[in-house]
């Protein structure tokens, strides 16, 4: 795969908004940008953050190539000032962040960045869309993964992925989410997310018949056979095929572990048919794995009409977040430094859930000590911190009217530096520490907010001082 140079990956108007902040003189003037989202993918809960190590490792190599910088020239637009300012291009501010795999919600920042203008303004794009695709995808495949009720998923989608890095860092959220591995080979190569798989329906009209394709694999992989029953008839030939290859090549070895995979039909019914002849015949370890079209939605209604399933693989609607695939992540100014002073900037529209949250903040996220639940997140101005030694009082997110008072909590930071000064201080943890910490953050939701219909809505609620500030520039803004 072409090894491309990603710093051009950026929309048209960071060029041109840094030309004019070169010509202006106001390309020094650090600025503060927010990188959050609205509303949680599939009318959730939460979402999982991820996409973290790709934008580190962008904001590592930023840096434009003579080539680039030819073809800028060549578009007639941009100064001489300004090519020589990008040539000599380098980060050199701040950036904070949530970690991958933290449960995320609306309207909090999963990263702000601390920069000169010009510099905070061209990293917009591929952050956004390296948060934006990996977060969805995590937070489609924690769904899937829950749903399964601790079987394993197994991402399948490459194939139906929107391209390259799609198929390869979809199937690296999915495994922070929880999934068990992928069938994608190169993602195992460059993230260490494990690789498996077995047959298709080729190797299986390969042979002349069905039993022999069969009794040939289990002959070549007797450690790891998982032999796909739906080429023919699945209760005809598929499941006593599989069971004669298995009591003919894989006893007299003394192996009993195996599996078949099921990737069409009717699952529930099939599987029940299926499990009652592998256990008649004296295979009850033999897992039963099922693909095709998969869902959180249809896993759920499998498991209730009593389908005998031990594993799933999950393509499609998986790697492309089918049901809703667009994370909606946006990136706004909040702030800015004059003359050493931190100037808060917020974007008012008609549209009330589009007016954003102004000023340089910290999230803490609230811990009731009793159960280790998380009970609450609280938006606050950069230099306050919550003394959880003292009674807290937050707003219902519905109702700023109605408040609820926290005793007994503990109160931790999301947000860690990553960037200080344009070198970065954070040491990317491995994808299974990554994997291990989406688990047990997953585990102090309450059960509440992880429903997947009408989830209760989890508390993101403002600090007195952050809301003063938001509503007095409301009030400003206003009177003009």
């Amino acid at each position: 795969m072409q090894q491309l140079n990603y710093t051009m990956l950026c929309d048209y108007y960071e060029l041109t908004m840094g030309n004019g902040y070169f010509l202006h003189g106001t390309q020094d003037r650090v600025s503060y940008f927010d990188l959050f989202f609205r509303s949680v993918p599939d009318g959730g809960g939460f979402a999982i953050a991820a996409g973290l190590e790709q934008a580190i490792d962008y904001v590592k190599n930023l840096r434009f190539t003579p080539e680039d910088l030819a073809f800028l020239r060549g578009k007639r637009m941009f100064s001489e000032g300004f090519l020589d300012y990008l040539a000599h291009f380098r980060f050199t501010g701040d950036i904070y962040a949530v970690p991958e795999g933290t449960p995320v919600f609306p309207n909090e920042p999963l990263m702000i960045v601390r920069a000169p203008a010009i510099q905070a303004q061209l990293l917009e794009t591929f952050l956004l869309l390296s948060l934006n695709h990996q977060s969805l995808i995590a937070t489609k495949a924690s769904r899937i993964v829950r749903a399964a009720a601790g079987r394993p998923v197994m991402e399948f989608g490459s194939r139906r992925a929107q391209g390259a890095d799609g198929a390869i860092l979809g199937a690296r959220a999915a495994y922070i989410a929880g999934c068990a591995g992928t069938a994608c080979t190169l993602s195992d190569q460059l993230y260490h997310t494990p690789a498996s798989g077995t047959m298709a329906h080729s190797w299986i009209q390969m042979f002349d018949d069905e039993y022999t394709a069969f009794k040939t694999y289990c002959e070549i992989y007797p450690h790891d056979v998982t032999l796909l029953v739906d080429t023919y008839n699945v209760l005809k030939s598929g499941i006593p095929n599989a069971i004669r290859a298995f009591r003919e090549v894989l006893l007299p070895q003394g192996i009993t572990e195996c599996a078949v995979r099921l990737d069409s039909g009717d699952i529930a019914y099939l599987t029940r048919k299926m499990r009652k002849t592998l256990d008649e015949a004296g295979f009850p370890q033999c897992r039963i794995v099922v693909s095709n079209s998969l869902d959180e939605h249809i896993i759920d209604a499998l498991l209730v009409q009593g389908a005998k399933v031990d594993a799933f693989g999950v393509g499609e609607r998986m790697i492309t977040s089918k049901s809703s695939p667009v994370f909606g992540g946006v990136y706004k100014l909040c702030a800015v430094e004059e003359d050493g002073e931190l100037i808060p900037k917020i974007k008012i529209s008609e549209n009330t859930a589009k007016i954003t949250n102004p000023h340089f903040k910290k999230i803490y996220r609230l811990y009731e000590n009793e159960t280790g639940k998380a009970i609450a997140d609280q938006l606050c101005l950069f230099d306050e911190e919550i003394d959880s030694s003292r009674p807290l009082e937050i707003f219902d997110p519905d109702a700023t009217w109605k408040r609820k008072t926290l005793q007994n909590f503990t109160a931790r930071e999301l947000l860690v530096p990553i960037f200080q000064n344009g070198e970065c201080v954070y040491q990317t943890p491995s994808i299974e520490e990554i994997r291990d910490y989406c688990k047990t953050q997953l585990e102090t939701l309450w059960d509440e907010v992880k429903r997947f219909d009408n989830p209760h809505q989890y508390y993101v609620d403002l600090s007195q001082k952050l809301w003063d500030v938001k509503h007095r520039l409301l009030e400003e803004h206003q009177k003009r």
